[in-house]
């Protein structure tokens, strides 16, 4: 039996998830976290799994994971619905229960949250919300585990004696006259597609097109059927959707009266509101985001994550030492003791020397995500970003994308606006991934030492800026017209989950490892082999004369305007098309140099100003591959796909010209 879990964004659906399956989903405090569905079986139960699907407010679906969550109920048909709610909000929540109980499908509440309620000197009467709405109906809190045992038994038993939902007539007045025409209208239509009547026909009121296409109605019903829309409205004196709103909130709120004792101003609430005064502030909110975010890039390049990491590289340097020493002792052919020492664990190594950086930069913004304030962030950048075309809402998506542009482009299913998803997705790459972290923690550790921290945080607004240039640009060519209006829930500020947050590091410390031991080994064995051998495979003594020099050389003539023409730079960024670690294991393989060497070997390549117009090339030019196949998948076109790998690379070429040729006229 396969159950659907259903409830509104930030409610705590992938928390109960993971308790019930034992799975380590991602859980952040801000809506908009689970953009896909995903399937564990419950445990303790050989026979029963959970499907946790995308929040949603309705089932009137205007974004990509509101049509994904709405299809997997009306096309897959779970045998029993999961509808988890907060019970801290219960009007807002129920709004989606009562659209549930229309699809009569087998279903349980989970009342969520409890804990917080009682803390607060609320109370809920189970049993009458149980008698008025005709479903089950169980307290919880998914975050303690208490009360999944009693919810997961009930869930099962209403599933195997195939108990649907009463059906609740809501509505009175012209409302319920509408839908009861309506719902004789189609009856027979309904029940050929494998809709229920009721659920069909409110969907008519609404107005709700795909409904109306998949019933194929003819001419005449259609017009019958705006005919009585019209009395309604008129009748009403309010449009189609108001009037279905207008009802069930009446019916909520007549639910709560009876079942309910609200909750005052919780304590969680009075400290979100004197943080906000701060942190949302209409002058003073960007200052302290920048503050906040410069404290985070001090701490991960200035004092924890590079300490660690000059550790780890002494570390893989000693290793390096023990396996040439024993190899050499062995007496191995020199040919495969080059390809381990000088190819595998040089290229590795020098990519693997930054996973403290990684995991320090990631533990902070885990923390900022976990508390509430990411939140905030897409709050203060609504009015900035409507400027270029968009809203607040896209800045989720963008900020994810500091992290990794696969799931940040996965994201932008959350925007209800073709266009403000599309164009999202194509500014998503100006934010610096974290793959290419180590290609900024090197060259400042070479060429800007004392000012690392700063530039780093100068690459990032770089990016932030060189986006919104974009934008601008894509507002009034391509993608004209007007954002979205712009509507988020804040949650509460809370104390970080330690569990959420080592895991969130754990997550990508095993996805850049994996890439270390998978992408980035291929890439460092296929860089060493043509590095080692020319082109009737000879053994070659200088790399300059390999097969690697001659395709570098070819292409080297593209950068020499951006002040880097050497073969083995632009060899570096060919490979970071695959990831853009494999830059740094590409250098390190073609110049034989462990970590601390190449910081070193790089001044032989670069000056401080090209290596400056490097690093900018490297921030905006084409995302990898992995990056570039989601986009794919998202625009579902080789051609708009093409387009972003090419607009992303001349942007960078760009950039990187008018920063070199500008740095030359500023030093003389």
């Amino acid at each position: 039996m396969i159950f659907a879990l259903v409830g509104n964004p930030n409610c705590g659906k992938t928390t109960l998830f993971n308790q019930l399956t034992g799975s380590n989903q991602h859980v952040g405090n801000f809506p908009g976290v689970t953009v896909e569905q995903k399937t564990g079986q419950i445990i303790g139960s050989r026979d029963a799994s959970v499907v946790d699907l995308p929040g949603i407010y309705s089932l009137s679906p205007y974004s990509s994971e509101e049509i994904i969550t709405r299809n997997f109920l009306l096309v897959h048909k779970p045998n029993g619905i999961i509808n988890i709610i907060d019970a801290t909000n219960i009007e807002r929540s129920l709004y989606l229960t009562m659209q549930l109980i229309e699809l009569q499908i087998p279903m349980i509440l989970a009342l969520n949250m409890m804990d917080e309620v009682q803390a607060n000197n609320g109370s809920v009467n189970i049993n009458h919300i149980k008698e008025i709405l005709g479903i089950p109906a169980v307290p919880i809190s998914a975050a303690n585990k208490e009360g999944l045992v009693d919810l997961m038994d009930q869930a099962i038993e209403v599933v195997r004696s195939n108990r649907k939902p009463l059906k609740i007539d809501f509505c009175t007045g012209a409302v319920h006259r509408a839908i009861h025409a309506i719902s004789h209208l189609i009856e027979d239509h309904a029940q050929r597609q494998g809709l229920p009547v009721r659920f069909a026909a409110t969907k008519l009121v609404e107005g709700d097109e795909p409904v109306l296409e998949s019933l194929m109605l003819t001419e005449n019903e259609i017009e019958s059927i705006e005919h009585v829309v019209i009395e309604m409205e008129a009748e009403l004196n309010t449009d189609r959707e108001a009037a279905l709103v207008d009802m069930r909130y009446q019916f909520i709120e007549d639910l709560c009266g009876k079942a309910v004792k609200k909750i005052g101003e919780t304590s969680e609430y009075k400290r979100s509101a004197r943080l906000d005064s701060i942190l949302t502030h209409r002058i003073l909110a960007f200052p302290a985001f920048i503050c906040i975010m410069f404290l985070v890039f001090w701490l991960t390049f200035g004092v924890i994550g590079n300490n660690l990491s000059r550790l780890l590289t002494l570390g893989l340097e000693w290793l390096k030492d023990i396996v040439d020493a024993g190899l050499t002792a062995y007496g191995l052919n020199p040919i495969v003791h080059s390809l381990i020492t000088h190819g595998i664990i040089t290229g590795v190594g020098a990519v693997l020397s930054f996973v403290p950086i990684v995991l320090t930069l990631f533990f902070f913004l885990s923390i900022l995500e976990d508390s509430g304030y990411m939140s905030r962030i897409a709050f203060v950048m609504d009015k900035p970003l409507r400027k270029i075309g968009l809203s607040g809402r896209s800045f989720v998506p963008m900020l994810m994308g500091f992290g990794c542009t696969v799931p940040a482009v996965m994201a932008a299913r959350t925007l209800s606006s073709e266009r403000d998803k599309k164009m999202t997705i194509l500014l998503t790459p100006f934010m610096s991934c974290s793959a290419k972290l180590p290609i900024y923690a090197l060259f400042t550790a070479a060429f800007f030492a004392r000012n690392q921290a700063f530039i780093m945080i100068a690459l990032y607004l770089m990016g932030i800026i060189f986006g919104i240039g974009s934008g601008l640009l894509m507002k009034h060519t391509i993608f004209k017209g007007a954002p979205v209006p712009f509507v988020m829930e804040l949650p509460n500020y809370r104390f970080p989950s330690w569990k959420s947050v080592l895991l969130l590091m754990w997550e990508k410390a095993k996805d850049f490892i994996r890439r270390a031991f998978t992408i980035i080994f291929t890439a460092t064995i296929i860089i060493w082999f043509l590095q080692s051998f020319d082109i009737r495979l000879n053994h070659v003594v200088s790399g300059s004369d390999s097969l690697l020099a001659r395709i570098g050389y070819l292409i080297s003539g593209i950068f020499r305007p951006l002040g880097f023409a050497d073969w083995r730079i632009s060899t570096a960024l060919i490979t970071g098309f695959t990831a853009k670690e494999a830059v740094i294991s590409t250098l390190a393989v073609l110049t034989d140099a462990g970590i601390t060497e190449l910081r070193g070997t790089l001044h032989t390549l670069f000056t401080p100003l090209s290596a400056f117009s490097f690093l900018v090339f490297t921030l905006l030019y084409t995302p990898c591959i992995a990056a570039v196949a989601t986009i794919k998948r998202e625009f579902g076109s080789i051609k708009g796909t093409l387009f972003v790998i090419l607009y992303q690379t001349g942007f960078a070429w760009l950039a990187a010209f008018c920063v070199y040729r500008i740095g030359l006229a500023l030093l003389g």
